[in-house]
């Protein structure tokens, strides 16, 4: 399974249920990378998205306490239980995991690759990506040259676990 992120210098993600910083060509990457694909949400990151609506293009998965959440063209569940059993019906491979905080510390043991966009700046913030570069297992096995948007300096990073 992968992870997908955009984090900024402490590992921080997105302040008030928003991202931190919308990079179009970090937005390029993510859509080139999940189109075709299962991707895995929380509630809250799934009504961030614009209309609160699924990804076009991709096989949404939210994963919400709430009995009575629904959401057409997304797959909801209940449970990690319940998300592991949908989990097991698409290639590992495939299945990219979008957060927020929660879903991610609960997934990045269960992970293989994550795919970072770092920006170098320290934003406000109030959710955070569990830092690798602090987990011995981790290792960078691919990255970018730097890259700028307007004043802000970022780079591509593919994590694996080793």
């Amino acid at each position: 399974m992968n992870l997908i992120a955009c984090v900024d210098n402490n590992w921080a993600i997105g302040k008030n249920n928003q991202l931190l910083v919308k990079i179009p060509a970090d937005m390029k990457f993510f859509r080139e990378t999940t189109v075709g694909k299962v991707v895995v949400m929380g509630r809250k990151t799934l009504e961030s998205f614009p209309n609160g609506q699924p990804l076009k293009n991709r096989t949404n998965i939210v994963l919400t306490h709430n009995r009575n959440y629904r959401v057409k063209d997304a797959i909801v569940v209940y449970s990690l239980e319940e998300l592991q059993e949908e989990l097991k019906k698409y290639p590992s491979e495939d299945i990219y995991i979008l957060g927020g905080e929660s879903i991610y510390e609960q997934f990045v043991d269960a992970c293989d690759v994550a795919h970072i966009t770092k920006v170098d700046f320290a934003y406000d913030a109030d959710a955070h990506f569990p830092n690798l570069d602090e987990k011995p297992e981790w290792q960078i096995t691919q990255d970018s040259e730097e890259q700028t948007y307007f004043d802000l300096i970022y780079y591509f990073y593919k994590y694996e676990k080793v």
